[in-house]
């Protein structure tokens, strides 16, 4: 089955820190791309981050760059962000997102990109 499992979320205080873990299963890992979604009420879904799983190379937006850090671990096929100074307005349901490229180029921060997308985990910063 394919499918993306997140976990890792819930409450922190402003400037406090969470690793979220996005856990892949039938699909080719190491030829994907996995990204970070955030969505608020009211609001639209946001990309956070990304990671192509077969060179590495990463993706942020200004919103979280210096403070998020996205890594992966091909072996286990799983992708990590890890959070630190937290801010209220970091507060969302933060979803994992794959695809599986097979060379080709894609647009990083585009929802529609992505085929794959975990159930969600709620992250509440207090202030």
């Amino acid at each position: 089955e394919v499918q993306l499992v997140e976990s890792g979320g819930g409450l922190v205080h402003a400037g406090g820190s969470l690793r979220l873990q996005c856990a892949a299963s039938g699909f080719t890992f190491d030829d994907s791309a996995i990204a970070w979604f955030r969505q608020s009420p009211g609001k639209a879904r946001e990309a956070v981050s990304c990671i192509n799983a077969r060179n590495g190379r990463t993706y942020y937006s200004d919103s979280v760059k210096g403070r998020f850090t996205i890594s992966s671990d091909n072996a286990q096929s799983t992708a990590y962000l890890q959070m630190n100074s937290l801010k209220p307005e970091d507060t969302a349901v933060y979803y994992c997102a794959g695809v599986v490229l097979g060379g080709r180029a894609w647009l990083w921060g585009l929802a529609q990109e992505y085929d794959i997308w975990g159930q969600g985990t709620q992250v509440t910063v207090s202030s």
